[in-house]
């Protein structure tokens, strides 16, 4: 449940693809005359400079970004130029004097903004992975005017007219499936845009969507400064007994780096618990860092997040009213593959009761190893990650320590990820070391077909930094399409800790999960073989979306895989298969949590976006809401914080906003195909074939839900579901 990545957005794809990063929502509109008169003025400035990189189509492997020959001085004078080039093709389409087709409308709309493409997707990927100052100022400044030149294109009356005529007379047109869907999905774009309004709500609409992008660009901003700022420091070594030496060591490390010399520094990470509250003996100081974590973005200070929370939310549900719907999850909703509101309510008060129970029960049996260790404490949140250890090798006979040797970064890479992607869909990868990167840490990798021929780039950004946000993600820096002949360069993000130099990097077995979960997001991206980038890879609704990302899960356990990966990574002895065995027996441990963790935030994050505007909590009753809300969905546990307080809950003020149920929506879909391969062999190159081609390589080109459809012959089962998670009495 790591991944940020942008949806299907069949208008604008190109120029929206990565303005998600930063904006409310990438189908934003409206630039006001001074704007674009300044715009007008830089843009003659930046065509004098054809040395930027941005302004030609880079000569490199697959159109790869030339990173090498990027500095942070090009990025204001190509986004002025590509702003401009892009309204100039949208005015070349309106003032046509022939009657619309979709040679001459849709199509030109298909291939427009592509230097605003470039652009967008490599600053917007930059400012996730490796910002700094300079970058947040320019984001600062270009987000508003995205959203406004989105805008005067989503609202610009005379496209629409040519749309709208294509839309009324598509079955007419002699289109084949793909087209016709694209002259389908664009008006419907259109129209949930605003199209339909009238000159004074279309000024309203644009200024609700230019102050939200300004409140999500610095939302994200002060989540990545405050958790830099509030990084855990500790005087000396003997507090941190139950950690590794390396761990230690790579504590002191980061303190050096902050001109910290003696102390030892723990950076936080971006969910409520943080990874070593798992071995650390010192329950002060575990209790010290989950109240921390706990209390950013609503204890004061420069980067308290409530207000901006709550105005987002405000001026969401103002949005959603004035485009005709009660609230802004009923908008979000009604282009996803849940489609309304009472489907996710009931899908989630479905699971919560059980997951609930399940996390009590778990919660006592920790209690039990507190008491019979002679603790005179009761359980408490940062004790559960701790216990939960101990209770797991007294079941189970292994810590999660004991893994950790066996899991070392490059070999489940190469001989997890890469092996299983192998042997499965036939597809091979060579590192390759001459192509530029922004980081010294991101490795390169050509992919090959099964035949040989070349069938994307794929980019591994493993390590944390201060300068890179949390989570894992993935995103494209080239989207496959037909009609521009164009292959795929996507990219995975990680968080893993850096080791100490000299030190080698072994994974938690939470992290190979993700990545192998980051992995099918990219399979996604390299395998789409759709005439139009609007829906390349990736760009189908938010709740699918996740769905062969899940899928992919699978394979880091399949017993083939996992074999092949987890070996020592000193003396390359497998891992013994007594504790082989016990990590496929402990995969529903701790599942009572997991879920509950989860299914809070997602409660949270519909029970804000089903309010209208005047329900909306001031900044102040913010949290006193989000508590109120989770007990009275019975998602309420002291000792289960939510993934996310609302305060630092990125994914809902960017494209997972009433969306972050996509997850467990979308893990319906993946452990009913789960299902499918057992039945039907495993791990054999027809299954993924017919998987690579019923469903992965079609993108947004067809409905989400006809696609799984297409792929499993029936309906989707809940039940694997289910039992999977130990949801079933």
């Amino acid at each position: 449940m790591k991944v940020e990545i942008s949806p299907r957005m069949s208008l604008l794809a190109l120029l929206l693809t990565c303005i998600s990063a930063c904006s409310e929502n990438t189908q934003n509109v409206g630039e006001s005359t001074t704007t674009m008169e300044n715009s007008t003025i830089m843009s003659s400035n930046a065509e004098a400079d054809m040395s930027n990189p941005f302004f030609s189509i880079s000569t490199l492997p697959l159109q790869y970004p030339p990173f090498d020959q990027i500095t942070t001085e090009h990025y204001l004078p190509a986004f002025e130029k590509g702003m401009a080039d892009h309204l100039a093709e949208i005015e070349v389409i309106v003032n046509l004097t022939e009657a619309p087709s979709f040679e001459n409308t849709l199509m030109p709309l298909e291939l427009s903004g592509q230097l605003l493409d470039r652009v967008s997707t490599v600053f917007f990927s930059l400012s996730s992975a490796h910002t700094n100052d300079a970058i947040n100022e320019i984001e600062v400044e270009v987000a508003p005017r995205l959203s406004a030149h989105s805008d005067q294109i989503l609202l610009n009356a005379g496209l629409f007219a040519r749309i709208e005529d294509l839309y009324q007379r598509r079955d007419s047109l002699g289109l084949d499936a793909e087209a016709l869907r694209l002259v389908e999905e664009n008006y419907k774009d259109f129209v949930r845009a605003g199209a339909q309004l009238d000159s004074e709500q279309k000024e309203q609409l644009t200024a609700i969507n230019l102050e939200l992008a300004e409140l999500s660009t610095r939302f994200s901003q002060n989540v990545l400064e405050e958790v830099n700022a509030m990084a855990i420091v500790v005087d000396s070594a003997e507090e941190l007994a139950g950690l590794t030496e390396a761990e230690i060591q790579a504590a002191a490390d980061e303190a050096e780096a902050r001109e910290l010399p003696g102390k030892f520094v723990i950076p936080l990470l971006n969910t409520s618990g943080q990874p070593v509250m798992a071995s650390l003996d010192n329950r002060a100081l575990r209790q010290r860092i989950h109240e921390t974590s706990m209390s950013r973005g609503h204890r004061g200070g420069e980067f308290d997040n409530r207000e901006i929370v709550s105005r987002t939310a405000r001026l969401r549900a103002e949005k959603a009213r004035l485009l005709g719907f009660d609230t802004h999850a009923d908008y979000i909703l009604q282009n996803q593959t849940a489609q309304t509101v009472a489907a996710v309510n009931q899908r989630l008060a479905d699971l919560i009761t059980p997951a609930a129970a399940n996390a009590r029960a778990e919660a006592a049996d920790l209690q039990a190893m507190i008491d019979a260790e002679g603790g005179d404490f009761e359980l408490a949140s940062w004790d559960w990650d701790y216990y939960t250890d101990k209770v797991r090798q007294q079941r189970y006979n292994f810590d999660g320590a004991e893994l950790r040797p066996y899991f070392e970064v490059d070999n489940v890479l190469q001989n997890g990820v890469f092996f299983a992607a192998n042997q499965i869909y036939g597809i091979s990868f060579s590192e390759r070391f001459d192509l530029p990167v922004y980081h010294e840490d991101v490795r390169v990798f050509d992919v090959a077909d099964s035949d040989g021929s070349a069938l994307a780039i794929f980019i591994l950004d493993p390590y944390a930094r201060s300068s890179k946000r949390g989570g894992a993600w993935m995103n494209a820096y080239v989207s496959q399409s037909n009609m521009m002949e164009r292959k795929a360069v996507v990219a995975n993000h990680l968080n893993i800790p850096e080791p100490p130099e000299g030190e080698p990097t072994l994974m938690t077995f939470d992290e190979v999960v993700t990545m192998f979960h980051e992995f099918g997001h990219a399979l996604h991206g390299m395998f789409s073989d759709v005439t139009y980038p609007s829906f390349a890879g990736t760009r189908v609704p938010r709740d699918f979306v996740e769905y062969p990302s899940q899928v992919n899960e699978m394979w880091s356990v399949w017993p083939e895989v996992l074999e092949n990966y987890a070996v020592h990574y000193e003396s390359g002895e497998p891992m013994p298969a007594e504790l082989l065995d016990k990590v496929l027996e402990a995969q529903m441990f701790n599942e009572g949590f997991a879920t509950t963790e989860y299914l809070a935030s997602s409660i949270a994050d519909q029970a804000l976006h089903q309010l209208a505007p005047e329900e909306v909590p001031a900044a102040e009753d913010l949290m006193d809401f989000e508590r109120q809300s989770l007990e009275a969905a019975g998602a309420w546990l002291d000792v289960v914080p939510p993934r996310y307080h609302l305060t630092y809950f990125s994914h809902i003020m960017g494209g997972y906003s009433a969306g972050y149920y996509s997850y467990i929506w979308s893990e319906v879909l993946d452990a009913d195909t789960v299902e499918w391969f057992k039945e039907n062999g495993g791990m054999t190159r027809d299954n993924g074939q017919y998987f690579r081609d019923t469903l992965l390589s079609k993108g947004g080109s067809v409905e989400a839900m006809e696609l799984f459809r297409n792929f499993r012959g029936r309906e989707p089962d809940v039940q694997p579901l289910l039992e999977r998670r130990g949801l079933t009495q």
